[in-house]
């Protein structure tokens, strides 16, 4: 049994008006989902995909207005972003130089060229070349970014511990993923990254663990990381969930996202990890063409829309 890559990545906004423009005007993804956080029904949760959100492309946000995070370890440091081809990384370069966001050069990191850069809250980000890895993403027609130059969905992901042997224990153990390389921090040459993949490899289905026992703990907020969740084939969803109970992995039992199944846990370095399943997809309850035009609830939520609705401000 075996998860086959990120499914998404869910992080903090405390400017969620200014979030949605950021990543559709300018990072050109489509805002595929536009919903509440289901625990927590005052908060937007933003879905930006390619145009179908096909799994794995999905980079989403919780909207708390909270101050920022404070940086640290026991917390995911940076989100992948994969292109294709040199000159995407160029295009990138330049497009963000326009929009006034300041990015470094481009870097040979882990034998594939990477462009860093945060978004207008801080959030760590970097483009990638993925050379073509990855299941193909479905362009979107209306994005400001030219179909060959989009984003190609997420992967690697980036988190820091201060040890590595307890959050090993369940990377490789618990959840199947291989240890298959490492190389030196890009901030500190005397802390190593170790890779982690999942599935058939490549830089969709890796997990990155950093390991700086010097930081302290990151305290959570705006232009933060809440978690990270990994691809299930849908078939296999009860067969995980039965295999963190049998062996004895505290989680948080099935949970229904209606759009995807969900279990999460909690590595013992703190970082909260997720499994979802791919389907049954985000078309579920919208039309195709109008994907995140409108606020979506999930089917337990209906009757309390008119309050819900009320609570919330337009972003567009």
């Amino acid at each position: 049994m075996q998860l086959t890559g990120i499914h998404h990545l869910t992080a903090v906004s405390a400017s969620i008006r200014e979030n949605f423009r950021f990543y559709t005007d300018v990072m050109g993804m489509r805002l595929v989902k536009r919903s509440v956080n289901q625990d927590d029904v005052t908060a937007y949760h933003l879905f930006y995909a390619d145009a179908v959100g096909s799994p794995g492309t999905d980079l989403t946000f919780f909207d708390w207005s909270v101050p920022r995070e404070r940086r640290g370890s026991r917390t995911i440091t940076r989100t992948h972003l994969r292109v294709q081809g040199g000159d995407s990384l160029e295009y990138w370069a330049r497009r963000l130089t326009e929009h006034g966001i300041a990015h470094g050069g481009i870097v040979q990191r882990d034998g594939r060229a990477t462009l860093d850069f945060d978004d207008r809250e801080g959030q760590r980000l970097a483009l990638v070349d993925d050379g073509g890895a990855g299941d193909p993403p479905t362009p979107w027609t209306r994005s400001p970014v030219p179909p060959e130059h989009q984003i190609r969905g997420l992967g690697p992901i980036v988190m820091s511990v201060p040890s590595l042997q307890p959050t090993d224990v369940v990377v490789e153990q618990v959840l199947n993923m291989r240890r298959v390389r490492d190389y030196p921090h890009p901030d500190n040459a005397r802390h190593t990254v170790h890779v982690y993949e999942m599935g058939a490899g490549g830089p969709h289905a890796e997990l990155h663990v950093a390991v700086q026992p010097n930081l302290p703990a990151a305290s959570p907020g705006a232009g933060g990381v809440h978690h990270v969740a990994f691809r299930s084939p849908d078939a296999d969803y009860e067969a995980w969930a039965e295999r963190l109970n049998t062996m004895g992995v505290p989680n948080s039992g099935e949970v229904d996202r209606y759009w995807f199944r969900s279990l999460y846990l909690r590595e013992p370095n703190g970082v909260l990890f997720e499994i979802a399943t791919d389907g049954p997809g985000f078309a579920v309850d919208e039309d195709p063409a109008t994907l995140g035009e409108k606020v979506v609830l999930a089917p337990f939520l209906e009757p309390r829309r008119e309050a819900i609705l009320a609570n919330l401000k337009p972003i567009d």
